[in-house]
């Protein structure tokens, strides 16, 4: 085994990575794309995006400045024959050798910040055909999701530890909601408690009482909450997305909202009891139709989409009606059913047929969903 980086991953102060297992995790990754490459027939592959950087990386390196860019600062190029390079401008380069690249095995090209030569660089290094992640003339496009699907054990470390952080500042934040909070001010706490614990807020859906009943996607606008509110986030770390939604409801919860949220947790659990190893996204936007009929719902699906796998992206791809992708092996879901104001979304983790809640949150009520016998469970409202 080559060794690819030279420390262990901590968090706050515990081991997720030793460096052995990180090494095992990064070796595993070149060698997989190596081959990939030379299955394509190029010499190399830029990588650009800050999802695929993160992925071959280990979550060790982030280039991200601009928050909403799908690049960074730097790009790497890998080679048919095994060499590894970052690309990047002199101004970055002491930060990014000092405090992301030192400790890998990437060699640095660098040029000036007004002459920025990544595309001629990677071509001369690669001396051939060349793919990226990103369009430019001459290069080969390529979608590196196929090899990032399944998740190694290293990542699965990584990805308990942010939905656990994840969960729990969303928790707290849910306990600091006030009715005469606006939209904007339940966005704000949120974040805080994300940001304090090195987390990047990726989507803000945070909406209050009618908005929620009338949009899917409710972002913030500002209204100030009576009764109903709703926290629906994404968040990232590593690379790595969590998705989790959590309401809260000021006085009784009406009898009816409590039963659609009980329908959406019988969907949730049709869609995870599905999510199953060569299942098909056509064939899981079919278990979701038919849980909403038998639910008493025929056609919600037609609202939103439903969700899909995560990892590096807050949607890999979603189920729809032709949908060729299929669920490999160590997969990361986010299911996102949702019933006129009712909803649920958790991330989870779908391993041999089991599935690993990274989102749990037993300090909150808790709706059990059945699908085939089998209980899965899912947030209820908080009532205050």
């Amino acid at each position: 085994m080559s060794k690819r980086i030279t420390k262990s991953l901590l968090a706050n102060g515990t081991t997720l990575a030793t460096e052995p297992a990180w090494n095992a995790e990064l070796d595993a990754k070149h060698n997989q794309l190596v081959e990939w490459m030379q299955a394509q027939h190029l010499a190399g592959v830029l990588i650009r995006r800050n999802e695929n950087v993160a992925w071959l990386t280990g979550g060790a390196v982030e280039v991200r400045v601009l928050t909403p860019c799908e690049t960074g600062v730097a790009s790497l190029l890998v080679t048919a024959a095994g060499k590894r390079y970052y690309l990047t401008t002199e101004n970055e380069a002491p930060r990014l050798h000092d405090e992301e690249f030192g400790a890998l095995d990437f060699e640095q090209v660098l040029f000036p910040w007004y002459a920025d030569d990544t595309l001629g660089a990677a071509a001369l290094l690669a001396g051939g055909p060349l793919g990226s992640d990103t369009p430019g003339p001459g290069l080969t496009p390529v979608n590196l999701f196929p090899l990032r699907a399944s998740l190694s054990e290293t990542e699965i470390a990584r990805y308990r530890w942010l939905g656990a952080e994840v969960s729990a500042a969303t928790v707290e934040a849910l306990r600091e909601v006030e009715p005469g909070l606006s939209e904007y001010d339940l966005e704000a706490i949120t974040a805080a408690g994300l940001l304090r614990r090195g987390i990047l807020p990726s989507v803000y859906l945070f909406a209050v009482d009618e908005r929620i009943m009338k949009y899917k996607h409710a972002a913030a606008r500002g209204a100030r909450l009576k009764q109903y509110g709703m926290l629906n986030l994404c968040a990232r770390k590593w690379g790595l997305v969590i998705s989790i939604t959590r309401f809260i409801h000021f006085g009784a919860l009406p009898a009816e909202l409590a039963a659609r949220f009980q329908s959406a947790a019988q969907v949730n659990a049709a869609l995870l009891d599905a999510s199953r190893v060569g299942a098909t996204s056509a064939e899981l936007f079919k278990v979701a139709q038919a849980a909403y009929a038998t639910q008493g719902f025929p056609g919600e699906e037609q609202l939103h989409h439903q969700g899909g796998p995560t990892g590096y992206g807050e949607r890999e791809w979603v189920a729809t009606p032709k949908g060729t992708e299929t669920v490999v092996n160590n997969q990361a879901f986010a299911w996102n059913p949702s019933i006129r104001g009712g909803k649920t979304e958790d991330t989870v983790f779908v391993c041999d047929g089991k599935i690993e809640w990274l989102t749990a949150t037993p300090e909150l009520p808790v709706i059990e969903g059945v699908a085939n016998g089998t209980v899965y469970p899912a947030a209820g409202v908080l009532v205050r």
